[in-house]
């Protein structure tokens, strides 16, 4: 279903844009783990990044997993404060191609379960230059699975004063962030979502 909603979007050669500004249904799946790996539905690759790109010690994993009855993306970690580091996150690009139109969409619906911490999901737009800014909301897992909606106009920028443009995305993390604590967050769906 998810390559058939690819095939439907345009793709632009000028601007490199995926443009899903004309949605087909009340919702887009980025990932859902129906494919296999690290994979997402929209053809891009989750990664693992932790602060040891600014000088950190934070370390974590990314592994395929299955956590009561569902295939999952879980990220495992220790979150440092040492060395003004402080983030473990699973990423990822929102196309291969640029930008990622998402206008059409009210906000993003996660799926996760985990250890009774807090994490973030950040959004990085085109429109941000500095590694450490983004667009970002908090919310709490246990270890139940738990459904999340999240509307973009609920997203609390980060070291910006450029709004969220939800035209403009590049980049989706789901983040354990700012303080020293044992992350462990498994993730089964994610989606954009409309009202």
């Amino acid at each position: 279903m998810a390559m058939f909603i690819l095939s439907l979007m345009i793709f632009s050669g000028l601007t490199g844009r995926v443009n899903a500004a004309q949605p087909i249904s009340d919702h887009l799946i980025i990932d859902d783990r129906s494919i296999d790996g690290f994979n997402s539905n929209l053809g891009t690759l989750w990664r693992l990044i932790t602060d040891d790109v600014m000088g950190g010690i934070s370390r974590g994993t990314l592994t395929v997993d299955t956590y009561r009855g569902k295939n999952c993306l879980r990220m495992r970690g220790d979150v440092s404060t040492e060395n003004n580091g402080g983030f473990v996150q699973m990423s990822l690009p929102m196309s291969e191609h640029g930008e990622f139109d998402a206008s059409a969409y009210t906000g993003v619906e996660l799926v996760v379960a985990g250890n009774d911490e807090q994490y973030n999901i950040h959004f990085r737009t085109d429109d941000l230059w500095f590694p450490w800014q983004s667009y970002r909301a908090s919310f709490t897992v246990n270890s139940d699975w738990q459904t999340y909606r999240i509307p973009f106009a609920s997203l609390q920028r980060y070291r910006t004063m450029q709004s969220f443009s939800a035209d403009e995305l590049e980049r989706i993390g789901l983040v354990a962030i700012g303080r020293e604590f044992q992350a462990d967050l498994c993730l089964a769906s994610i989606r954009f979502f409309t009202e």
